[in-house]
Formats: C-alpha cells, sequence, structure tokens
C-alpha cells in the first residue's frame, strides 16, 4: 500500500465515515471469528512468520466463498467475502 491515508477525501468527509461506530461496533463477535480464520490460514501457510496476508496463495475467492457457503462456514465465508471486496478495492486503486 501506498503512502498517504486510506479514507480519501476533506477531513469533514472522513468524518462521514465512522469506521468503529459503523462496522467495529456493530460486528465485534463476528470480526474476531473472521480474525481467528486469519490467524488459522496464517498458521496453515506461513507458521513461522507473523501473520500477513499472502494473497499469491489463493486468489479464487468467490469458488473459495461458495465452497464455505455450502459447508456453513461462516467466518470464512466472511473472510473470502471482505478478501474479495479488498482485491476490487485495489484494483479501483490502480486504476485512478
Amino acid at each position: 500500500m501506498g503512502t498517504g491515508t486510506i479514507i480519501q477525501g476533506s477531513a469533514e468527509e472522513r468524518k462521514n465515515i465512522p469506521v468503529y461506530r459503523g462496522f467495529i461496533r456493530y460486528f465485534p463477535d463476528a470480526i474476531v471469528e473472521v480474525t481467528k480464520r486469519s490467524v488459522e490460514g496464517n498458521g496453515q501457510h506461513h507458521p513461522d512468520k507473523d501473520i500477513f496476508w499472502d494473497k499469491s496463495k489463493s486468489s479464487d475467492e468467490l469458488d473459495a466463498l461458495m465452497r464455505h457457503l455450502i459447508e456453513g462456514d461462516w467466518a470464512a465465508v466472511s473472510w473470502r467475502a471482505l478478501a474479495h471486496l479488498q482485491r476490487e478495492c485495489d484494483k479501483k486503486k490502480r486504476d485512478i
């Protein structure tokens, strides 16, 4: 990720994106479950390293999401949905 703020816009525009009140506070338990999934995946792929998303390991988010959905693994579904959304955001940033 480059330098600068992740949330773009003026100070007033940034204040209208209440990350804590609009996301963290809504879903604290779900965020913990997705975080556990991140730790589990990191242990599977890089047990000797601190947690990080190795984007080269898997890029089939939508297929994996559907497999997890069929299995009823909601934390994995959520992780894959967020991963797909992040990749889409990354594409938009590159296109700017």
